[in-house]
């Protein structure tokens, strides 16, 4: 049977303490936090969102990610060894000298994991985003020719490469620490569901294209779904709570930053709203609210 979770203390609480909501236990446990680490890509990393971590460059990884977000309002003690541009294969191997493989930071006494992977995996997000963008930018927004060119590939990737290495990694995961809870975010909305004519300026995805790219988007969380049911992790669906908050909408609304004129240094990735609502509904999803 899976260990306890832990509990934090909250000094806010004029009970002294606050239930984290994972489990049932109360009492002896009260005084011990618990023990969180975060693993994942850019999206866990907040990569592009101030200000950066200096203990890793290399990573750009956000003291205002959603981990961070996560640790604070819970008293957790976080191992953050998010890193942006991450892939499933730097759970088990190093992706930069110097740069351990994530899964190195998880121990049998980790209570908590959240995670972000998968979208690196054959460069899924790079490679769509620019080959739609720069096919929108020479049709001038008509069209599909994106898909007319690119057709399941990137869906042949996703269902062939993505998901098998999703899930075996977190197999691994799961074998380092069999009492942890795991959590795995989806990735919000990138685009809308059909195109704004106003947004081309800033992702300039033909009018076709839009909900092409949102089709691959919703394969891969679909996939990264699958694999979180099929190893008992939990699976926290951005699919409604993040509509409306894609990278088209004004900033105080987005979650994710457009290709072109945004406010962050890392296109196509959340800013600090998108990492901070992240953190919340992950919480929600797990009772640690």
């Amino acid at each position: 049977m899976p260990k306890p979770i832990k509990y934090v203390m909250c000094a806010s609480a004029m009970a002294g303490v606050l239930s984290l909501g994972l489990t049932g236990a109360t009492g002896a446990h009260a005084t011990q936090t618990l023990d969180y680490v975060a693993l994942g890509d850019s999206y866990s990393a907040g990569s592009g969102v101030l200000p950066v971590d200096p203990t890793n460059l290399l990573c750009l990884r956000s003291t205002a990610n959603y981990p961070r977000v996560i640790a604070a309002r819970t008293g957790a003690h976080l191992k953050d060894v998010t890193c942006g541009g991450a892939q499933t294969k730097h759970f088990s191997e190093a992706q930069y000298p110097g740069v351990a493989p994530q899964l190195d930071a998880v121990t049998d006494g980790t209570d908590l994991v959240t995670l972000t992977i998968g979208g690196n995996d054959n460069n899924t997000f790079i490679n769509a985003v620019t080959a739609c963008g720069s096919a929108g930018l020479l049709s001038g927004g008509k069209g599909s020719p994106c898909k007319d060119k690119h057709g399941t590939s990137f869906d042949d990737q996703i269902e062939a490469n993505t998901y098998p290495a999703i899930k075996a990694a977190l197999q691994r995961l799961h074998a380092k620490a069999p009492g942890a809870r795991v959590a795995v975010l989806g990735y919000p909305w990138i685009t809308p569901a059909t195109a704004e004519p106003s947004c081309f300026a800033k992702l300039p995805i033909a009018s076709g294209d839009v909900p092409y790219l949102r089709g691959i988007q919703t394969h891969l969380n679909a996939v990264v779904q699958r694999a979180a049911e099929e190893t008992g992790s939990t699976y926290v669906d951005f699919s409604r709570v993040s509509d409306g908050h894609d990278a088209c909408k004004p900033t105080g609304t987005r979650w994710i930053e457009p290709l072109l004129f945004g406010t962050s240094v890392v296109p196509v990735h959340p800013n600090a709203l998108g990492e901070r609502r992240m953190a919340e509904h992950t919480m929600d999803a797990l009772g640690l609210d």
